[in-house]
């Protein structure tokens, strides 16, 4: 059960990353020019459409994650770790909780400059929050992708 739950978190994760860098991407280096190439219509998607799609995935990833697998890593997998003294993962791992937090108090803000009609003078805030949140997706990402190739379930 853990493991299907491991795996859905992740491609939850993966969506959530794709749509997070679609928008960041389109924000911070806007296509110029009709999009011809892939790097081109990458950068040339409709930012305020991901908005919504980005806080619900956000929220799933972040509950499925914090409240039904964590305790299985808090369990079976932190213990392993600290045994093995790997203290550089576990402190990345402790990052990936607290940014979590941080993009999840980000997120009604995140909402309400990216709610339409968009002000051009928020422009900037919009940028920000989206690039803000964008790390904190990468981190996470990353991070857990370490450590469950470190001691993944069922090992």
């Amino acid at each position: 059960m853990i493991t299907t739950l491991l795996i859905i978190h992740g491609l939850l994760a993966v969506v959530l990353l794709g749509a997070i860098t679609h928008q960041a991407a389109s924000v911070w280096w806007p296509a110029r020019r009709p999009a011809g190439s892939i790097v081109g219509r990458f950068r040339a998607v409709t930012a305020p459409s991901y908005a919504n799609t980005v806080i619900v995935l956000y929220l799933c990833s972040a509950v499925l994650g914090g409240v039904l697998i964590y305790p299985e890593f808090r369990v079976s997998v932190r213990p392993v770790l600290e045994q093995l003294e790997l203290w550089a993962a576990l402190g990345a791992f402790d990052l990936k909780e607290h940014f979590t937090v941080i993009g999840m108090a980000t997120l009604p803000a995140y909402w309400y400059f990216w709610r339409p009609p968009l002000a051009d003078q928020h422009a900037r805030t919009r940028a920000v929050l989206t690039a803000m949140l964008a790390f904190v997706v990468w981190w996470d990402f990353l991070v857990g992708h370490v450590l469950n190739n470190i001691r993944g379930f069922g090992s």
